[in-house]
This record gives structure tokens, C-alpha cells and sequence, in this order.
């Protein structure tokens, strides 16, 4: 595809050169096409909505980026934060949601264990991986993103783990974008019964400060008696606009666990949604939100419990200073036939400065008369007092500003089990952290 084309936008024009160049299957074609005309139709998101109605988007100028292109050379990756010392089973990078790299241990695929770029497998594999992409878990037609998403997807990546079959170290995946490009990429994760894996997933940007849009979706299949470890990790540049679709379907008996962290981006809007959809499944999610600058982010859960007999429990926590803004919405849905729901959700937030601000909405909304659900929602600021006692001690207000919200973050990091996550995740956080000024 010419660099004109990419010009243009997101046009009819440059669509169809888009489809064309990829040679992709009839019924790939079709479903690009009708998810085409979805975002063709479909206006943008505005605040007259209410998911919306707390984040603008007024701002962002769709038609100054474009479908994304290989890089025509290779980005200064920045420093990965969680490959250091990391030894995986496998590793993938995409730049520009194009495959750039991808290692992956010959025990593993002699197993049948498929890793890399989504797009190439998918013809390589067609009859295994068709019917994810026919039926997927993301609505392509919720919004206009996801429907861009759907399509004009590019690369992307997919793991897929058959029966019984075991990751003993974790995949590592890192994505990457160039100044002013596009990441349009789809995940796919597919565990079949009896499988486990551990998934390490982080963004960055090359530019820390560069314009980008990222539009993506991620569906994870968990199978029956399967357990996944899925981490994923958004640190996008701070030009960066941030939306996706995630969600998770578990069957009977099943567990995943869920650790998202938000440290990037210049406004992020996730939709992130566990399907607890047969008797016995378990989720766990757990959230880790730093923002700083005038960031915007903007994190909607979903925990739908389908099925009776399954538990569900999230902890998310935010701090923001500067002029930031976090924005949490929960919901915990519990269908009729749900018997038996365990649900549970905590959202609690630091104000580390009195021009930043915090939405939290959390919800519950029960079909069911034998559940226990609950939720709870926390927002406070950083006391004088602390920061006193810590300077008596010897400490500076940076320092004890850093202790305080090391403090706060420790409850998540106590649920991490990979000691690789708790350390990059708090020593990213530290070094953000400035000192509290008393109001």
C-alpha cells in the first residue's frame, strides 16, 4: 500500500487498496467488508451517551491518521518493562501492529502450539481459527472503534494452546508504535480444555510524545478446566489516543486471571469484559491506573456471570496527580439461571493533587435471588499528617510521597504472582511519582 493512500485516512479509496493488496479469503473479505460499513455509518462516540458521557473525544481528528503500514525501518524500541531478565517460552514483537519478530520453543509447536501474526495463521490454519474471526466475542458493531477494528485489523497476534497442553514460562508479546502511526491489531487467545499458559502483553510507543491511535480488540477463549494468566500492560506514549474492546469468555471449571495496568496513553477508553459462561468458572481481574499530565483514562468492566456456580473478583486501584483524569465504571450482571453467583468489586483511588479528578461508578445488577454480590468504591487524597511523620524519619516529601502510594498499590501487588510484573509495576510507578504539595 503507497504512503498517498495512508494520507487519505480512512476512506472508501483506501479501504479498497487495503483488501485488495491482502489476498485474503472470500469470507475473510466479507466480514471486513460488512464491519466496514458499520464504521462508515456509525458516528463517533459523544457525551450525549452515557458510557461516553465522561470522556471527550472532541479532540481527536480520525481523519489525520491512517490504515497502518509496515514500518519502512525499525523503530528505536524503547526499553521493554517486562522482558528484562524474563526467560519466555516464546516472544513476539509487532511495530505498527505488523509482526516484527517472533521466537517460540520447538517443543511447543511440536506440540501444536501456535504463536504469531494473527493474519498469517489464519490462512496457514483456516479450518482451526475461522471460527473465532466468524463469531468472535467482540461486537464488531458496538461502536464505531470496534468496527474499525474489525475492519482493518493488519497483523496482530494469536496464541493458541491445544488440549492439555502446558506453557511452562511465560509468552511474551510487545507492541510498538512509530511516531503518528497506526496500531489497528487484533488478539486472539485460544485455550483449549486442559491447557495453561502465562501471556505477558505490554505497549510502548518510540516516542514518548508522538501523535498515535491505536484501535484494537482482544478475545481470549479460555476452555474448559483451561487456566490462563493473562497481564497487559498499556504504556503507550502520551500522544497517543487508546481504545479497545477486551473480552474473555470462561467455560466449566476454568480460571483466568486478569492483570491490567494503565500508565500510557493521552486519553484511553477500555472496555474490558469476563464472560463467566459455564458452572465452576473463576475470574480473577486486577487493575493498576497511574495518571499524570492532563492523561484521561477511562476503564469500563464487565463481570457477566451466564452460568451458575462461578466467581468473580476485581480490585482495581487509580492515583493521578497533575491536572489527570480516571475514569472507572463496574458493572457486575448476573443472569437469571446465575444460581449460586459469587461476585465481588472494589474500585479505590489517591488524589496526589487537587486539580486532578476521579469518576467511579460501580453497579451491580442482579436477575438472580441466590448470589452473593457486592461492590465498594474508595477516594481520598494523600494525607498531611503521613507526609509529616515520614519527614521526621528522615525522608523527603518525594520520597514519602512515593512510600504512601507504594502503600496503596501494595493490596494488587499482593494478588500478582509473578514477581516480574509486581517489580516493573512498581518501580514504573515510583519513578512517575512526584512530590505532594499541600493544599
Amino acid at each position: 500500500m503507497s504512503s498517498s493512500v495512508l494520507q487519505r485516512g480512512f476512506t472508501e479509496e483506501a479501504f479498497a487498496a487495503f483488501v485488495a493488496e491482502r489476498n485474503e479469503p472470500a469470507w475473510l473479505a466479507q466480514l471486513r467488508a460488512k464491519a466496514w460499513r458499520a464504521f462508515q455509518h456509525m458516528p463517533l462516540p459523544d457525551r450525549s451517551q452515557e458510557e461516553w458521557n465522561r470522556t471527550d473525544i472532541r479532540g481527536l481528528r480520525l481523519e489525520s491518521f491512517g490504515l497502518p503500514l509496515p514500518a519502512q525501518q525499525r523503530a528505536d524500541l524503547p526499553p521493554s518493562l517486562l522482558g528484562e531478565g524474563l526467560e519466555p517460552c516464546g516472544e513476539l514483537l509487532t511495530v505498527d501492529s505488523f509482526l516484527a519478530h517472533r521466537r517460540l520453543d520447538g517443543q511447543l509447536q511440536q506440540q501444536g502450539v501456535l504463536a504469531g501474526a494473527l493474519d498469517e495463521l489464519v490462512l496457514t490454519y483456516e479450518e482451526l481459527l475461522r471460527p473465532y474471526l466468524e463469531h468472535p466475542l467482540v461486537d464488531p458493531e458496538v461502536d464505531k472503534f470496534a468496527a474499525l477494528a474489525a475492519a482493518c485489523w493488519t497483523s496482530g497476534w494469536v496464541l493458541y494452546v491445544p488440549r492439555n497442553v502446558k506453557l511452562s514460562r511465560p509468552l511474551h508479546v510487545y507492541s510498538v508504535l512509530s511516531s503518528g502511526k497506526t496500531d489497528i491489531g487484533r488478539t486472539l487467545i485460544v485455550l483449549e480444555e486442559g491447557a495453561e499458559a502465562t501471556v505477558m502483553a505490554e505497549t510502548a510507543s518510540s516516542d514518548p510524545h508522538a501523535p498515535g491511535l491505536h484501535c484494537g480488540t482482544v478475545d481470549i477463549f479460555v476452555g474448559p478446566r483451561a487456566n490462563l494468566r493473562y497481564v497487559s500492560l498499556q504504556d503507550w506514549g502520551k500522544g497517543v489516543w487508546h481504545f479497545a474492546h477486551q473480552k474473555a469468555r470462561v467455560a466449566q471449571d476454568a480460571t483466568l486471571r486478569w492483570t491490567v495496568a494503565a500508565l500510557g496513553s493521552r486519553l484511553a477508553k477500555v472496555n474490558q469484559h469476563v464472560v463467566l459462561a459455564e458452572p465452576g468458572a473463576n475470574a480473577q481481574v486486577e487493575g493498576v491506573m497511574f495518571a499524570e499530565g492532563s492523561q484521561h483514562l477511562s476503564y469500563h468492566t464487565l463481570q457477566h456471570h451466564a452460568a451458575g456456580g462461578c466467581t468473580s473478583d476485581l480490585l482495581y486501584k487509580g492515583a493521578l496527580q497533575d491536572r489527570a483524569r480516571i475514569v472507572w465504571r463496574g458493572m457486575i450482571r448476573v443472569d437469571p439461571d446465575a444460581q449460586k453467583t459469587d461476585g465481588y468489586q472494589r474500585n479505590d483511588n489517591l488524589m496526589l493533587s487537587d486539580e486532578a479528578r476521579v469518576d467511579s461508578i460501580p453497579g451491580l445488577e442482579i436477575m438472580a435471588d441466590d448470589v452473593k454480590c457486592s461492590h465498594g468504591a474508595t477516594t481520598g487524597r494523600v494525607d498531611d499528617e503521613m507526609i509529616f511523620y515520614a519527614a521526621s524519619r528522615g525522608f523527603t516529601r518525594k520520597e514519602a510521597t512515593r512510600l504512601i502510594v507504594a502503600g496503596f498499590f501494595q493490596q494488587v501487588f499482593d494478588r500478582i504472582t509473578i514477581e516480574q510484573v509486581r517489580t516493573a509495576l512498581a518501580q514504573t510507578i515510583a519513578r512517575r511519582v512526584q512530590e505532594f504539595k499541600a493544599h
